[in-house]
């Protein structure tokens, strides 16, 4: 299934999450963001991740991109196409693309760069990932959230 076309508008909608979240990024002390605290926090992200993909994984599990891939993973487990829980990658497709481990990858970063913050900042950033500054840095065409001829970033 291909992704939708966007809606009218959704660049400038898109634009505005990204600002949004630059702005709430200066009230978050220097402490936290890509440091040690956050580092540690993304190590107990991808041990959560770890876990319950093993818990839950039909499928093969591979190192691949710099993720722990978990596939064959329930529909309950995890939401839309697929979750990035600190560098693991939890999805029920039995091979994902390239390009969808690329846009999986930002977030593992994201959650190198936040670490236990980056679940409370994408609650607040939202699910509509056309509005969600998380998924918009990470490439909502490589995320199969928009067509690519329409591609952001």
């Amino acid at each position: 299934m291909s992704p939708a076309m966007p809606p009218t508008g959704w660049r400038e909608r898109a634009d505005r999450a990204v600002r949004r979240g630059e702005a709430l990024d200066r009230w978050i002390p220097a402490a936290l963001l890509d440091s040690p605290i956050s580092r540690i926090g993304a190590v107990a992200g991808t041990a959560f991740g770890f876990v319950w993909g093993t818990l839950w994984s039909t499928g093969r599990v591979r190192r691949r991109s710099g993720l722990w891939v978990f596939t064959g993973m329930p529909a309950w487990t995890f939401g839309r196409g697929g979750v990035c829980v600190g560098s693991c990658f939890l999805t029920g497709e039995r091979d994902p693309d390239e390009r969808v481990l690329a846009h999986e990858a930002v977030h593992a970063r994201q959650w190198r760069r936040y670490g236990l913050l980056m679940p409370v900042l994408y609650l607040i950033a939202g699910r509509d990932p056309l509005r969600n500054r998380f998924e918009i840095d990470a490439g909502l065409a490589d995320g199969n959230y928009i067509p690519r001829r329409a591609g952001l970033r």
